[in-house]
């Protein structure tokens, strides 16, 4: 079980209830689409994010993408910290059929990648030793690897991203972020270089 000062923030009540068993601490629910329509719900988030902060852990389809960036431009960035699930096939047991696009959401993915999404995100607020020695990654970067504004870019970055367990819908700013979040420079250009 990991212990989160932060507010936890997730889609639905059956995400709610399976982080229930491997978070300790306040776990809220936007109750799906509900978060764009319910001021109450909204202001509720403001005042849990600017007192302890949010942790926002949404499915990696289109809809958790849609939620994840409305509660942070609704909440303020800095008071945000983005975990996130690697996009898997399947459906969750509950349900006759897949979502819409056949991903699991949150309630469905193994605990060990729902913990590794959530101390990734931890980490990501407290500066690496090795940051200091290594070069930021750039949007320059991003170019000369071919995953960002060269022919075939969409197609490699989806590649690089499958192989580095995160899911296909970030944004180029999402993308640089992530990566110097979890990588050094070398230590990524390794990567590219394996892929």
């Amino acid at each position: 079980m990991i212990k989160v000062e932060q507010a936890l923030l997730v889609e639905g009540k059956y995400d709610a209830a399976r982080l229930a068993n491997i978070v300790d601490g306040t776990i809220l629910t936007t109750d799906g689409f509900r978060v764009f329509r319910d001021a109450a719900l909204q202001k509720l988030l403001k005042r849990m994010a600017a007192v302890q902060g949010l942790i926002i852990l949404t499915d990696s389809d289109a809809a958790g993408f849609k939620i994840r960036h409305f509660v942070t431009g609704l909440v303020g960035a800095e008071h945000v910290l983005q975990a996130y699930v690697p996009a898997l096939p399947g459906k969750e047991a509950r349900k006759a059929e897949p979502g819409k696009e056949g991903l699991l959401g949150v309630e469905g993915v193994p605990d060990a990648l729902i913990l590794q999404g959530l101390t990734t995100a931890l980490e990501s607020a407290v500066p690496r030793a090795d940051a200091a020695k290594s070069r930021a990654i750039t949007y320059t970067d991003l170019y000369d690897w071919g995953i960002s504004g060269t022919a075939n870019s969409a197609e490699n970055r989806r590649a690089l991203l499958h192989r580095l367990g995160l899911p296909p819908r970030l944004s180029k700013k999402e993308l640089l972020q992530v990566l110097n979040t979890l990588y050094t420079y070398d230590a990524l250009c390794a990567e590219i270089k394996n892929l």
